[in-house]
Parts: structure tokens; sequence; C-alpha cells
């Protein structure tokens, strides 16, 4: 028996597709919801919308898109499987990005990361309200050598970023 996806799976899959994989900054207005807010662990704080771990509004959405393709310019998001209960979206999705630039003070490595991760959005009123990203940080940390004494060198470029920031 064929799946048939609900409203809210449509609109979670075009956010994922217009926003992330075709860099559709123009739509988010119209996908996401004036109170939106992104749950992700790699989200700064002070460079987007929100406190660390956090983005909020389509404005700091559109901030924080933009800082990940610039450090990731590859970034691709495929949903390999989706559920919904009412207007909550679970899936499974693949990430594949490759670290071409400076990612929020992070020095480029080029190396590639592919990994597997889960995502939850809410959605309210035909709009995303809430995007939960739960992705493999030390797996993503290890495939981009940014683990043990790989990330000696970048020590120092990182700690002046930490303390430039705060002024």
């Amino acid at each position: 028996m064929a799946h048939t996806p609900s409203e809210s799976e449509r609109l979670a899959r075009d956010y994922l597709e217009s926003v992330w994989n075709q860099r559709g900054y123009a739509e988010i207005p119209s996908l996401v919801s004036a109170s939106f807010v992104m749950y992700d662990p790699t989200a700064p704080a002070g460079d987007v919308s929100g406190p660390r771990g956090e983005v909020h509004g389509p404005d700091g959405l559109e901030t924080f898109v933009r800082g990940v393709v610039a450090g990731f310019p590859d970034f691709h998001v495929t949903v390999r499987r989706m559920l919904s209960d009412g207007d909550v979206v679970m899936y499974d999705g693949r990430l594949r990005l490759t670290h071409e630039g400076t990612f929020f003070g992070i020095p480029p490595t080029g190396r590639r990361v592919e990994v597997r991760y889960m995502g939850q959005i809410e959605v309210a009123d035909g709009a995303i309200e809430e995007h939960r990203v739960y992705p493999p940080v030390l797996e993503i940390a290890e495939q981009l050598g940014l683990t043990s004494l790989a990330v000696v060198p970048y020590l120092p470029r990182l700690t002046w970023g930490l303390l430039t920031r705060r002024r």
C-alpha cells in the first residue's frame, strides 16, 4: 500500500528542498512562521537570532543557511523517509557537504562529510513553526578532522575568533 503524504509532509519536504538544497531565500517567509524556531546544536550564539543552538525567525533562518552554505557550498539534504502524525513530521535524512569555506569562524578543512541524521518539523497554520535537527556532531567533527590532534593547528585562530567576538 502506497503512503500518501500529508499536507504537513509536503510542506516539510518543500521547506527542506527549497530553503536548504536550492537556497531559495525568498521562499523562507512563505514557508516558515514569524515565530519560527530551529534547534540545531551547530547554530552559534551571536551570529544568528537566538542563543547558541537556536535560530529564531525567518531572518535568523536565512542568516544561518547563508552561514552554512558559506562553509559548505555543496550542502545537500536527502530525505530518506518521512512520517507524520498530524502537524508533527519526523524524517530520516542524509547530509552531504564539503568544508570549502569558513563556517562561523572554523577555517576550511577541504574534507567531505556524509552522515545520516534525524529531524523533526512542526507545522502550525500552514507554516513551519519549529525545526529540530539531531545531527551526529561527533561523527561530523571526525570526518572534518576536527578531533584530537587534528584541531591543534586551528586553535590560535579559533581562540582569536572567540576573543574578538566578545567585544
